[in-house]
């Protein structure tokens, strides 16, 4: 994840202007693992810089993507996240229950594709997204295991 200064020169180098804004946004951004979305950057921004608006965070979060300086996310959660960790391969764990996204190192083998798709198809990413419940929502309320329903 680069560093606010980071990408700030890195809008220099591309001709667009930085400003105070997106100077905020970068900064929300650097070293940030919890895969914000557009909207909750944007309320994290406002208590900065209240008068910000949501279309300046979009514009900008959209510039970082077409960089490559961030991907967005369609992890079927209802809105786009912002992940911001672009050097280093991995995929994704959701919780089901609160909605948690974090980076999961794995290690997936090509999957090679059936001999008719391979003539259709051109692969060019696999994206992994398991799905489950985070340690802290099975803290808080975990789920009975077949055990337990078996006693009822």
């Amino acid at each position: 994840m680069k560093t606010a200064d980071e990408l700030t020169a890195r809008f220099r180098e591309e001709g667009l202007r930085v400003t105070p804004q997106r100077q905020c946004i970068f900064r929300l951004l650097s070293g940030n693992d919890q895969h914000p979305t557009v909207d909750a950057l944007y309320d994290a921004a406002r208590v900065e810089m209240p008068m910000i608006s949501l279309k300046t965070v979009y514009q900008t979060v959209n510039d970082l993507a077409a960089m490559g300086e961030v991907t967005l996310l369609d992890l079927g959660t209802g809105s786009f996240r912002v992940d911001p960790n672009v050097e280093m391969a991995h995929h994704h764990f959701v919780c089901s229950q609160c909605g948690l996204v974090r980076d999961l190192p794995l290690d997936v083998p090509a999957l090679p594709l059936p001999g008719r798709y391979r003539r259709r198809f051109s692969v060019e990413s696999v994206e992994v997204i398991l799905r489950g419940r985070c340690d802290e929502c099975n803290r808080t309320s975990p789920v009975p295991s077949h055990r337990d329903i078996d006693k009822e």
